[in-house]
């Protein structure tokens, strides 16, 4: 798979009553995507299926968004964030996804299944995308990428916790 990750800074859109899916093994693994996230991606499921999920990774989302998610559905939680991701042509398209754990009949989680529905477009340009920059310029101010993360964590965090909200309430409240 290739890891080229130039943009375009053309934005995709797809309808309000579209839904885009997918499904993940415990890594992150893709092992299924709907005909909606084909399309936007703009992908062949061949090129999908086993693949990471990070394949249409945006490169100018925070990664400590996706830390946060991951840290929530690694804790068996669900969470409702705004993603960008990244089109194979370098487009972008902005979704609200909702992210839970899958589990087996035993209560096991056994992968994560992600709905992804259009998001307010207002709630994206007055708070997501100005928040959004300002965590990713803190990442990009530091030396590597982890001390980055680690920083624009601690931004997420401390606004969090000014408003005694964790992150899917933030977003709901929006």
């Amino acid at each position: 798979m290739s890891k080229d990750q130039s943009t375009t800074g053309v934005e995709q859109f797809f309808d309000d009553d579209e839904i885009i899916v997918s499904k993940t093994d415990l890594k992150g693994k893709l092992t299924y995507c709907n005909d909606v996230f084909l399309r936007m991606a703009g992908y062949s499921e061949k090129e999908c299926l086993g693949q990471p999920h990070s394949m249409i990774r945006h490169p100018d989302m925070p990664r400590c968004i996706f830390g946060l998610l991951w840290e929530t559905i690694q804790d068996g939680r669900e969470i409702f964030a705004y993603v960008m991701n990244r089109c194979k042509n370098g487009d972008h398209y902005w979704v609200l996804a909702h992210v839970t754990p899958s589990r087996d009949l035993t209560g096991n989680i056994i992968g994560y299944h992600s709905s992804r529905r259009v998001p307010d477009r207002r709630i994206l340009e007055d708070a997501i995308i100005p928040l959004y920059k300002q965590l990713l310029a803190e990442e990009r101010r530091h030396g590597n990428r982890k001390d980055g993360m680690q920083a624009s964590g601690q931004l997420i965090t401390e606004l969090l916790e000014t408003q005694n909200k964790q992150y899917d309430e933030f977003v709901a409240t929006l």
